[in-house]
């Protein structure tokens, strides 16, 4: 039974479609590697960037209006109940947020499975779910607006001010041995597409890369689940896999090592949906010092907008469990070049001089890797 649920394949469209890549057509397993990647592809990764961004653009806006639409309805009709625009409303949800909604309506463009991004406005509405708690003790030490704020501040975890709380991730690495290279493509290639594919494992794989430049052979995969329920009910039905066993047991003869840590993604920085841009990637994580977490993304937030304009983000975490203090930045460029040219042009972008000047300071170390994406990943 529990077979056939892991390898059946979902009929739901909304669930994350595999695709095969170009790039490994070599050899029936050759893993991929830098120098798959042609120097003069910029002209088709900048053609393929402008319509997946026109593309999120059109779906944002059709989400918008279906919305609009809906309290339209609700606020013409004078005898709705309560309780029947409640059933309107949750039905609404299910079609636009849910993963399991209509396939038409949820993913009209099919971006894949992960949500179609909300605004800045509702990203940081979805955050602010709590209130703060009044004391007496805050009332006679922070009087002042602005020490109401920070005593606001305070009294809520970084977690709470930093992320969309709506998603837990999961970053995983493999240290591979360099005779088990080919060997531990195919054994991750045919059971993480199988894994992410079914929705019962309430799981999104956001991507897989093989790192080319930095820590050599070492394997990245990037996880996303529904909170921290969603990753431990992911966990106990995969592990519970007659099958499982037998691949963590491979597994374990072709790896050096294995890292993970749950992350969350910062609020205004939400994880890019599945897409096939083509190039390299860039992974760039941060070890800051102590509390100044909150600090880095006051400065980020504004940063990043300058950045935009230029190169072309994946998606940005903090650690919660594991590397503590850790940031990772994830970002996409048609090749080594014009990642150079990118970087060299966020200089003349206004903010972004500032935003380097303000958030050097609050690093220890620093690391960067270039990768390139597997065939079975989402993000290419």
């Amino acid at each position: 039974m529990l077979r056939s649920k892991l390898l059946r394949p979902s009929s739901n469209s909304s669930i994350r479609a595999f695709t095969s890549s170009t790039i490994c057509r070599e050899g029936p397993h050759r893993s991929p590697g830098l120098g798959d990647i042609t120097p003069d592809g910029t002209a088709a990764f900048e053609a393929k960037q402008k319509q997946f961004r026109e593309d999120m653009a059109a779906a944002k806006r059709k989400k918008e209006q279906a919305e609009s639409q809906l309290r339209e309805s609700f606020h013409s009709d004078s005898d709705a109940t309560p309780s029947s625009y409640n059933a309107q409303h949750m039905s609404s949800e299910t079609v636009l947020d849910s993963p399991h909604g209509s396939p038409a309506a949820a993913n009209p463009l099919g971006l894949g499975s992960l949500r179609i991004h909300a605004t800045g406005d509702q990203r940081q509405a979805e955050q602010d779910t709590t209130t703060k708690r009044g004391g007496k003790l805050s009332s006679l030490i922070y009087g002042t607006p602005e020490g109401q704020q920070l005593d606001q501040d305070m009294e809520r975890s970084f977690s709470q001010l930093l992320a969309r709380g709506k998603y837990v991730h999961s970053i995983v690495s493999h240290d591979v041995k360099p005779d088990k290279v080919d060997e531990y493509v195919k054994t991750v290639g045919d059971w993480y597409p199988k894994v992410a594919a079914n929705p019962e494992n309430k799981v999104h794989l956001v991507g897989s890369w093989r790192t080319e430049i930095g820590d050599c052979d070492t394997f990245v995969h990037i996880w996303e689940y529904q909170r921290y329920t969603g990753y431990h009910q992911s966990l106990h039905t995969i592990q519970h896999h007659p099958e499982f066993a037998e691949f963590d047991r491979k597994l374990k003869t072709l790896i050096n090592s294995k890292k993970s840590s749950l992350m969350q993604e910062f609020s205004f920085w939400p994880t890019t949906p599945p897409r096939r841009l083509g190039g390299v990637f860039e992974l760039r994580s941060y070890t800051l010092h102590p509390g100044n977490l909150l600090e880095w993304e006051t400065h980020w937030r504004k940063g990043l907008k300058a950045r935009r304009e230029v190169m072309e983000g994946v998606g940005a975490w903090f650690v919660q469990i594991g590397d503590l203090n850790v940031v990772h930045h994830l970002w996409q460029f048609a090749n080594l070049e014009e990642r150079r040219l990118r970087r060299e042009q966020s200089w003349g972008v206004e903010g972004w001089a500032d935003t380097v000047h303000k958030t050097v300071p609050l690093i220890q170390t620093m690391k960067s890797r270039i990768m390139v994406p597997m065939p079975w990943s989402p993000v290419q």
